[in-house]
């Protein structure tokens, strides 16, 4: 039972280094160039969301 154990413990840690040998890093333009993506959506929907806050708080505002 232990042997049974060990090996398939054995094979797993095998799989694990089988799977890592297939899996590609980003380069690093590509990680500048994600990242700059993602920082200027967040501004953008950053300004949006506060142009929408204050149009409702401007609103609501007038209804009361």
């Amino acid at each position: 039972m232990f042997k049974k154990f060990t090996d398939s413990i054995r094979e797993f840690f095998n799989d694990v280094r089988g799977e890592l040998k297939k899996v590609s890093f980003p380069t690093r333009a590509e990680t500048i160039g994600s990242t700059t993506v993602v920082i200027v959506f967040c501004i953008i929907m950053s300004l949006y969301l506060s142009f929408v806050d204050s149009v409702l708080v401007w609103a609501v505002s007038k209804i009361l």
